[in-house]
């Protein structure tokens, strides 16, 4: 068959499937999230009709999702409120680090990993999935609530620390030392601490220089400049997502109100592709093996991320559910720990960390959405 007809046909077929499930979904009153994950499930290796021609654009796809995500998620807040929020949640991202990464860490040295192996565990295990977390805020209309920013400074922190944390795992992972690390790790919080200064200062004067009456033009122009803040955030060993994240808190006005509307068409195909491509990087066949160990840690870490959630918006004086919603927004993992894990695979940990990794974020990606939903409908005080 002619190369360009079967990519149009896998790519159709997958996102009809999407399209059914997320009917079924909205049908039982669920976030589609945890079906389009299975919908990966059945197009990847392993499943029941893998793909042949379109997964590298599936997964070029699933990066923009992660981009546009994030950017709407930052349209909903000024870098003024950001700033706000990362100082007054300090102790509870560190608390939430301290958490989440130990039971991933001593799990890795239970399996044999080593010292130095746990960690790639550890940040697996740590790091909330940015990806989740936003759509899941939206689809349950949760963005307006007082908990959310209380969970969004928690991911910023979150993404910050992996502005650390990726460069030493990645000069790990190709032998080199945590020391050849540094001069990234330095650019790295340069770029977000100018970045917020610039947004901070300067977003609103921006914000109405780049706003024009064409529609089109403005989808255009924040669809580029997100793509090129997010190129060069990767560049310099800062997560798309958080350069993504930036550029949606620096507009701000009139200018982000137009912003969201545009791009939320967008947002919503682009991020059903990022979870499908969740479940195109999971076998199957290969999570029999390690299922105690993934539903070992599902259940540990779901708990921290509960308490750290709790905590965070008791902290902040928030009552008892706005600090369940804020607990359960956090459980999702995914996106980063993908990463790490991939760090950890060709760093030759074990064999059992990709599959251990692969499994763990379906659980926790299916877990975390239907819990929130759960605790979104208690009637509990």
């Amino acid at each position: 068959m002619d190369h360009t007809a079967l990519l149009f046909l896998e790519l159709g077929s997958v996102i009809v499937v999407l399209a059914v499930m997320a009917r079924v979904a909205l049908r039982f009153g669920l976030s589609p999230i945890p079906f389009y994950l299975l919908g990966g499930l059945a197009f990847g290796i392993g499943g029941v009709i893998p793909l042949v021609t379109s997964e590298e654009f599936i997964n070029t796809g699933a990066e923009i999702g992660v981009i546009l995500l994030l950017v709407m998620l930052g349209l909903e807040y000024s870098a003024d409120e950001l700033l706000g929020g990362m100082r007054t949640s300090a102790k509870a991202g560190l608390l939430d680090l301290a958490l989440n990464f130990t039971p991933g860490y001593a799990g890795g040295l239970l399996l044999g990993f080593g010292a130095i192996g746990s960690l790639f565990m550890g940040g697996v295990t740590y790091i909330s999935s940015s990806g989740v977390v936003a759509k899941l805020l939206g689809d349950l209309g949760w963005t307006a609530n007082r908990e959310t920013p209380v969970v969004l400074s928690i991911l910023v922190f979150e993404d910050l620390a992996m502005a650390v944390f990726l460069p030493i795992l990645g000069a790990v992972a190709v032998g080199g030392t945590i020391l050849a690390a540094t001069s990234s790790i330095v650019a790295a919080l340069a770029a977000v601490a100018t970045i917020l200064i610039v947004a901070s200062r300067h977003g609103d004067r921006l914000s109405r220089m780049a706003l024009s009456s064409s529609d089109e033009v403005n989808l255009l122009t924040v669809l580029g400049i997100t793509l090129l803040v997010a190129g060069a955030a990767e560049q310099i060993h800062v997560s798309a997502a958080v350069g993504a994240f930036l550029v949606g808190i620096g507009v701000s006005g009139e200018a982000a109100h137009r912003a969201r509307g545009l791009l939320s068409p967008l947002r919503d195909l682009f991020a059903a592709v990022f979870f499908v491509f969740f479940g195109l990087s999971i076998d199957p066949r290969r999570l029999p093996s390690v299922a105690l160990v993934i539903l070992a840690l599902a259940a540990i870490t779901t708990a921290t991320k509960l308490a750290s959630g709790w905590w965070a918006a008791r902290d902040a004086g928030i009552g008892p559910r706005g600090r369940r919603r804020a607990g359960a927004a956090l459980v999702a993992r995914g996106e980063f720990s993908i990463v790490i894990a991939g760090l950890g695979v060709s760093a030759g940990v074990s064999d059992d960390l990709g599959a251990i990794a692969a499994g763990y974020i379906l659980v926790m990606a299916t877990t975390g959405p239907i819990l929130a939903r759960v605790v979104g409908r208690s009637s509990v005080p």
